[in-house]
């Protein structure tokens, strides 16, 4: 007998809630933004959105689908099933974030704040639940299918990640390493740098954006979110006797991979703005990075 679907949600600790944490109480945290010219209220009211939200979100769910609910830290030792559907309640980087769990099953991505989320992942308000997740299984169910980006190292370690990956050495400090393209020739270039981001489309409208904006627009194109390619940035590269910059922006086909051979003490990779799941490199290991076999489905 097959298991009825799942429904996965999927939040983040309020801003109102880690300060009540923090400070012990409603009024001790009041007192603490009063301090720094904030008032709580709005705060506050974003955590009422949210949790109405959440509510709303769960009244929608067929009373014949199990559910469970699971915070953003808890994400890498939380087991997804094939039979879920995983509901983003939150911000477009929460689906982000979920992303990289996931092995094909449908997301539905609900905002709590409509105005201070772009709704580029988050595109349906509360309310759209009760009619989007009893179709979220079907295959008939428009939405997109979204590009991801994986990061390979030669001991066998992998990380997946939906917008981004950034290679370099943790805390952002300089990083060495051998650059190169596969099919390039064998060009190889030595570098010291602040790191290395390879993103997808869907990374093109955040940390990658920012770097292609402060270049004037110089370089690839940035992809659209469904699209194969990727690009690539070196974030500020040091020319010197040992070192060059000629390698500094590209772009990567469906089966193209740039190769990072490893020339300091340690590196790390993390995917999507989580350095707490990272990929730990040390000297002389390389890693190859390029478009990933999996998608993110997306409905709606």
């Amino acid at each position: 007998m097959s298991l009825a679907p799942r429904a996965v949600l999927v939040h983040r600790t309020t801003e109102y809630e880690e300060l009540v944490a923090r400070h012990g109480t409603h009024g001790q945290a009041a007192f603490f933004l009063r301090s720094r010219g904030r008032d709580i209220e709005e705060v506050a009211e974003r955590h009422r959105r949210a949790r109405r939200a959440m509510a709303e979100v769960t009244a929608a769910i067929p009373l014949t689908w199990r559910q469970t609910r699971v915070e953003r830290a808890d994400l890498d030792r939380f087991l997804f099933a094939p039979e879920d559907v995983v509901v983003v309640v939150g911000q477009d980087g929460l689906v982000a974030n979920v992303a990289k769990y996931l092995a094909g099953q449908p997301v539905v991505g609900i905002d709590t704040d409509p105005g201070r989320n772009p709704g580029v992942l988050v595109r349906h308000r509360p309310g759209d639940a009760a009619a989007l997740l009893p179709s979220a299984l079907s295959p008939a169910t428009g939405g997109s299918e979204l590009t991801m980006v994986e990061a390979v190292a030669d001991d066998t370690q992998r990380l997946l990640a939906l917008n981004e990956i950034y290679l370099g050495a943790a805390g952002h400090q300089t990083a060495r390493y051998r650059l190169g393209l596969d099919g390039d020739r064998g060009v190889v270039e030595a570098q010291a740098s602040s790191g290395v981001l390879v993103g997808t489309g869907t990374g093109a409208s955040g940390w990658l954006r920012s770097v292609w904006q402060e270049r004037g627009g110089a370089g690839p194109r940035l992809p659209g979110p469904t699209e194969d390619r990727l690009v690539w940035f070196v974030r500020e590269a040091w020319p010197s006797p040992a070192t060059g910059t000629s390698l500094v922006a590209g772009e990567l086909g469906a089966d193209g991979r740039l190769s990072l051979t490893v020339e300091s003490e340690r590196l790390i990779a993390f995917g999507d703005g989580i350095e707490s799941d990272a990929v730990e490199l040390t000297w002389g290991q390389t890693v190859r990075v390029g478009g990933g076999g999996e998608r993110l489905r997306l409905v709606g």
